[in-house]
């Protein structure tokens, strides 16, 4: 395995050249008068985590999920709720790809659970209902949720209902933008970046956590090193695409899903902003005129 990485990033990477077969490396020269560069790292054997949480009061079906869903290197557990104020919070801090729910009594009211979910979390979760009763089976399918479990919970359809997410929902490579001052190395998970922002001859990096983050590099360089859903939609703004819920052609605006963040697009940029739209009717589950 060779990486040909040089001083001064190499001596850094030991814990990057023990764990990782390839990686790629795409870079752009030093801004002058700084010493800064940024990197995109592609970690090919390096996935996503599929984050889940439980939402159960049964502590037995709690515990199988853990011991079957931990057994998968990329399922991260995020914890476990017993109500539906915990899970609202629970959902909202940690954003989970898969949220294993309860039917019997665990949440108040079901239908404003869901929308409360839909309005407000980051993600678009996938629900796999659990349920000591076939009769939730039915409730189940109406919010069409992913999956239904009957418990006790059987290893054997727990497996392959992970295995169905899995084939639907395959990993993708993790990608980290590395952005580097002199001997500080700062890491950003690309699925955290809501937008990039420029600042004369500097990017901000506007977070998911609500953090900026700046960099010694101009907007043009981010652009093509970016994965595909980052999008320029101005001459100072890419947006990360999978974080847009509203475009408004009259205002020349999109919106940023769940904060007051409203990033201005021109004609320039036109074809990208069809693009996002296109993307995100494909996904919708109805369009109304």
């Amino acid at each position: 395995m060779n990486f040909d990485v040089g001083p001064p990033f190499g001596y850094t990477c030991d814990f990057i050249k023990s764990a990782v077969a390839n990686l790629t490396i795409i870079t752009g020269q030093p801004y002058p008068g700084y010493n800064f560069i940024g990197y995109i790292l592609k970690f090919d054997q390096f996935c996503v985590l599929d984050k889940y949480i439980i939402i159960e009061k049964d502590v037995d079906a709690q515990e199988s999920i853990r011991t079957i869903a931990d057994s998968y290197d990329d399922m991260q557990y995020s914890g476990t709720a017993k109500n539906q104020d915990e899970a609202l919070q629970l959902i909202f801090k940690d954003a989970p790809d898969i949220i294993f729910l309860g039917m019997d009594h665990v949440v108040d009211d079901l239908s404003d659970f869901l929308l409360d979910v839909n309005k407000h979390s980051l993600k678009d979760p996938v629900f796999i209902a659990l349920s000591s009763s076939e009769k939730n089976a039915y409730k189940a399918y109406k919010y069409d949720f992913f999956d239904f479990l009957l418990k006790p919970i059987s290893e054997l359809n727990l497996r392959r209902s992970i295995l169905k997410y899995k084939k639907k929902h395959p990993s993708k490579a993790y990608e980290t933008i590395c952005l580097k001052s002199n001997k500080d190395y700062q890491y950003l998970n690309t699925d955290d970046i809501l937008f990039l922002k420029a600042d004369n001859n500097t990017t901000d990096f506007q977070m998911r956590d609500g953090s900026l983050i700046g960099a010694y590099k101009t907007l043009k360089t981010f652009e093509n090193a970016l994965p595909p859903n980052f999008l320029r939609i101005h001459k100072s703004y890419i947006v990360n695409s999978t974080y847009v819920s509203r475009i408004h052609y009259g205002k020349g605006i999109c919106i940023i899903k769940n904060t007051d963040f409203q990033i201005p697009f021109t004609k320039t940029f036109l074809d990208n902003i069809d693009l996002i739209n296109t993307r995100l009717s494909n996904k919708a589950f109805i369009t109304l005129n």
